[in-house]
C-alpha cells in the first residue's frame, strides 16, 4: 500500500464578531446520466464537496511550510500559524492511473487570517478548486464532506471557546 504525507490549514479569521473558516469547493467533474426520455426532467444541480486546503509535503519541506503554501495556492489568502490541530489518517484508493490503495496521514494546522483576498486564485489551480469561501466556523462541521476535516473544524472551534483573548 502506498503511503501519502499531506498538510493542510483550517484557517479563521474574526469578523463582525463571528469567527469564518475559508474552505474549498472541489471541482463538479462527475459525469451525470443521460436523461431517462420516459420521466420528466427534474434537474438538481449537484451539492458542492466542501473541504479544507491541503497538499502533498514537497520533498524537503515541513509540514507547516506546506500547509501554508496549500492554503496560499488554494484560496489566496495568507495566514499565521496558531498550533497544531492534529492529522487526520485514513485509506482510500486512487481514481485516476494505477487504482493503488492509499493509507494518507494529513497533519491539520489552525491559522489566523493575515491578508489576501479569497479566491484570487491562479487559473492553473482551478483544476483542484472550483472556488474558495468563507463560512461561518460553526457550520463547518456539518458542511465539510470529511470527517476527519469535520473533527478539525470542531477542534478549531473548540480552542477558540477556550481562548477569549483570541
Amino acid at each position: 500500500m502506498v503511503r501519502e504525507i499531506s498538510s493542510g490549514g483550517v484557517v479563521i479569521r474574526n469578523k463582525d464578531g463571528s469567527w469564518w473558516m475559508a474552505a474549498i469547493e472541489l471541482p463538479s467533474g462527475a459525469p451525470q446520466a443521460a436523461p431517462d426520455p420516459t420521466k420528466r426532467a427534474v434537474r438538481s444541480k449537484p451539492k458542492p464537496v466542501l473541504c479544507l486546503p491541503k497538499g502533498l509535503i514537497d520533498p524537503g519541506e515541513k509540514p507547516l511550510e506546506a500547509a501554508l503554501r496549500e492554503v496560499r495556492e488554494e484560496t489566496g489568502i495568507t495566514a499565521v500559524p496558531i498550533m497544531k490541530l492534529g492529522d487526520s489518517k485514513y485509506v482510500y484508493v486512487r481514481s485516476w492511473g494505477d487504482g493503488e490503495r492509499v493509507f494518507k496521514i494529513v497533519s491539520f494546522y489552525l491559522l489566523r487570517y493575515e491578508s489576501g483576498r479569497i479566491d484570487q486564485i491562479a487559473d492553473a489551480m482551478r483544476i483542484e478548486v472550483a472556488r474558495a469561501r468563507w463560512v461561518r466556523l460553526e457550520d463547518a462541521p456539518k458542511l465539510l464532506a470529511y470527517r476527519g476535516e469535520k473533527q478539525m473544524a470542531r477542534k478549531a472551534l473548540e480552542y477558540i471557546e477556550s481562548q477569549p483573548e483570541l
